[in-house]
């Protein structure tokens, strides 16, 4: 992974990146029981994932390089959708 960043020249945002899907990953578990938190991190999740795919088109990616944040994108943005 930390080739991709220095491929992505994000190599400083590496651990940011790393901390903020944790704590969207803790997020979706605990918003099983409390939904706002839930709202919360898929949103934040979306984004992030967004701004993954992005990044993937910058660099002229292929397709397949590109579907697991595109799938994490359009999976999050669907759960923020569903319990706004």
């Amino acid at each position: 992974m930390k080739k991709e960043f220095v491929r992505f020249q994000l190599e400083k945002f590496t651990i940011l990146v790393g901390c903020l899907e944790i704590l969207g990953g803790v997020g979706l578990f605990i918003g099983i029981f409390f939904t706002p938190l839930l709202i919360f991190s898929s949103a934040g999740l979306s984004v992030l994932m967004l701004l993954g795919v992005l990044t993937r088109i910058r660099l002229k990616d292929n397709f397949i390089m590109i579907l697991p944040a595109f799938f994490f994108l359009i999976l999050n943005g669907y759960l923020f959708f569903k319990f706004m």
